[in-house]
């Protein structure tokens, strides 16, 4: 009895969970494997496998990406992507944004030397003094007007250059040295005459002293200019700065009497009694900038 194929019948693919195991059919019925089914249902396998380790490894990089955008925002605000360094924590402050001031122990420059301390008192006022550091040069300009240099005189016996009651006033008060020089222009002379003294206080009481009209400092003739002021009625003036007391006495060379209509004789005694006030000045000027650079 003589078997034939019957049809088509289905194999067991152990692949799939529903089929059941049927006896390979080599075209025969010797019991044979098909290999060529068996290698088929290999290669089947290993494709799904690869699949499956594709998709798992893309699954895996999106959670490792995901992680990883999460952490970023965390750290860059509390999970809020627009969070920036403004939404920082009660306290907080970036590094190098605290604002210092720098703050730095007050100080003062000390006040500028008056000159006027160090002409009033002898102790101070130790600069070289002599009638050519008073009464420098040949000529002496004020303004537009030019006067001659005449004579020079210094002397330590005080009342010897000195009439009227300044003599006594000057011995009284402790005159130290009195100095004169003289001036000319247009047949009119002046003589200065500056008394030295220890204190401020001796100069200024001699002023107030010797206020009269008969306290006068001799004139003084010589190197071009005649007597004057010896017998004529001639303006004179006293004043006081530091411890310097100085004083004017101004005339015509001619011998004529001064009037109060005689404005150029005015003038020029004003301007050597102004000129000796800015010597003794510049002198306390000078020893005030000496000792402040020292």
């Amino acid at each position: 009895m003589s078997y034939g194929q019957g049809g088509s019948q289905s194999q067991w693919d152990p692949w799939k969970p529903q089929s059941k195991q049927q006896p390979w059919n080599s075209g025969g019925d010797d019991g044979t494997p098909d290999w060529a089914a068996l290698a088929q249902a290999s290669e089947t396998r290993n494709k799904r496998r690869r699949l499956l380790f594709i998709g798992g490894g893309a699954l895996a990089t999106a959670a490792v990406g995901t992680a990883v955008a999460l952490a970023v925002v965390s750290a860059n605000g509390g999970g809020d992507p627009q969070a920036g360094p403004g939404n920082l924590p009660a306290g907080a402050s970036l590094p190098g944004s605290a604002s210092t001031t720098p703050s730095f122990a007050p100080t003062s420059a000390p006040p500028p030397l008056d000159p006027k301390d160090f002409i009033s008192s002898a102790k101070k006022d130790t600069a070289p003094l002599s009638p050519a550091t008073l009464f420098p040069g040949t000529r002496l300009t004020m303004g537009d007007t030019v006067y001659q240099k005449g004579a020079t005189a210094d002397t330590k016996n005080c009342p010897s250059a000195a009439g009227g009651n300044l003599p006594k006033v000057l011995t009284a008060n402790g005159c130290t040295r009195l100095m004169r020089a003289t001036y000319s222009k247009g047949g009119i002379a002046v003589t200065v005459g500056v008394a030295v003294f220890d204190t401020e206080a001796q100069a200024t009481k001699t002023k107030s002293q010797a206020g009269s009209k008969k306290s006068l400092v001799h004139s003084l003739p010589g190197k071009g200019v005649k007597d004057f002021c010896n017998a004529a009625i001639c303006r004179t003036t006293t004043n006081a700065y530091g411890r310097y007391a100085y004083f004017t006495i101004t005339g015509f060379t001619n011998g004529k009497s001064v009037t109060t209509k005689d404005t150029a004789v005015f003038g020029m005694g004003d301007d050597l009694g102004q000129f000796t006030f800015d010597q003794i000045h510049r002198r306390g000027q000078a020893q005030a900038s000496a000792a402040a650079n020292q």
